[in-house]
């Protein structure tokens, strides 16, 4: 895992929980607001009209009813952020789920690395390890070669040294006696 993706994570799960904190915060809100309504309708014994009564006080009908009307918005509203947060904290998962399977995936490549170098280095190493192998069996020939024409060479100086003057070698014939003869007579 990288340096930048660990902060990157950390803030991530630093602000999905003080999204969790804020959607505790507003539920608890949400449920005062719905007790407190449920509390005002029901307790509210001017809220019903009441039978003694000929005519209902439109004024405070009226005032419970913009209370109301203020609750329902207020509901409306916080439900609309626990929505947008639940949307956000859904998101924020799926990019906290993304980097962790991309740092595993990157993790497992740094741990591939040392094999993947040596595999590519071995197929670099080969050609040349067969060229060395060709160039030493080469390089033994010629110098077998040279030894043999240096032993020859060193022969025939010898030979030459001796003899004083380059004569060709004849065949030596099966007959002593006729050989003789021919290289006197020659």
């Amino acid at each position: 895992m990288s340096q930048t993706e660990t902060p990157n994570i950390q803030a991530l799960s630093a602000e999905i929980s003080q999204l969790r904190q804020e959607l505790q915060l507003r539920d608890q809100l949400v449920q005062q607001l719905s007790q407190e309504l449920f509390r005002l309708v029901k307790g509210n014994t001017n809220f019903m009209p009441q039978r003694s009564e000929p005519e209902p006080n439109l004024s405070q009908l009226q005032a419970l009813q913009e209370q109301l009307q203020a609750v329902e918005e207020q509901v409306t509203f916080y439900q609309e952020q626990i929505t947008s947060r639940d949307t956000e904290i859904y998101q924020l998962r799926q990019s906290v789920q993304e980097l962790t399977d991309r740092s595993r995936m990157l993790e497992q490549v740094v741990q591939e690395l040392p094999q993947i170098y040596r595999r590519k280095f071995e197929e670099r190493m080969a050609p040349v390890r067969e060229k060395v192998s060709m160039l030493q069996r080469e390089n033994r020939q010629l110098r077998a070669e040279l030894q043999s024409v240096s032993y020859r060479l060193a022969l025939k100086t010898r030979t030459s040294s001796h003899s004083g003057i380059d004569l060709p070698n004849f065949p030596r014939p099966l007959s002593g006696e006729g050989n003789v003869s021919a290289v006197q007579n020659a």
